[in-house]
Parts: C-alpha cells; sequence; structure tokens
C-alpha cells in the first residue's frame, strides 16, 4: 500500500490556505478576464482607463488583495515542492526567509504601484 506524503503539517494551516486562496483567485480571475477580455476589449484598455478604474476604491482593495493572495499562493507553493523534493536543515531555513524577503518586496512595490496608479501618495 502506499504511503501518503504532504510537505503540509498534519492539523497545520498553510494547506487550508492554499486552497482558500486557489479558490478566490479563480474567481479574481475570471472577474479580471471577463472585465478586461469581454467588457473592455485589449485594444481598448490604456493606462489612463487603467488608472481610472484604480480611482475606485472597490477595485483597488480587490487588487491589492489579489497581489497579496497570490503572492502567499505562490510562495507557499513553491516552499512545499521545495520541501518535498528534500529541502532541510539550514538550507531550508534559508529559502524560508529568501521567500518571505522576495514576498515582502514584491508586495510593497505592488501597493506602491497600485498607489501611483490609483494617484494616493507613495512611500
Amino acid at each position: 500500500m502506499a504511503e501518503r506524503y504532504s510537505s503540509f503539517e498534519r492539523g497545520g494551516r498553510r494547506w487550508l490556505w492554499q486552497r482558500i486562496t486557489a479558490a478566490f483567485l479563480v474567481v479574481v480571475l475570471a472577474f479580471h478576464f471577463f472585465l478586461l477580455h469581454f467588457v473592455n476589449h485589449a485594444d481598448e484598455v490604456t493606462f489612463a482607463a487603467s488608472s481610472l478604474r484604480m480611482q475606485d476604491l472597490t477595485y483597488y482593495s480587490l487588487m491589492v488583495l489579489f497581489l497579496v493572495t497570490a503572492t502567499f499562493h505562490g510562495v507557499n507553493g513553491v516552499y512545499n515542492a521545495l520541501i518535498n523534493q528534500g529541502l532541510t536543515g539550514s538550507r531550508k531555513r534559508i529559502v524560508k526567509y529568501a521567500l518571505v524577503a522576495a514576498s515582502v518586496v514584491l508586495i510593497v512595490q505592488g501597493v506602491r504601484t497600485a498607489n501611483a496608479w490609483a494617484g494616493f501618495p507613495t512611500f
């Protein structure tokens, strides 16, 4: 009989959050494709129109939440794939902190970009 193997700890929450973020991303991606490929066609999407959309607080909040969710989902998936490949010890710790640092940089730059598009002050 095959043995069950998963890099997610039994009773851990990362497994659950991976599934929740996946479901959220599917819904937001469907919204994105509908809005930017069916309502507005590719040749109608401009920087000015994107800036106008980002000025709507609901849209802005959804895009920032999309950024944070996609970052977590991707980094968590990469980290667990590396653990599944046998990453342990100090290398595991180094990779974990490198991924956390990359996530922080990505989120900070993404929020700065969203703020610039929305006309908010950047930090």
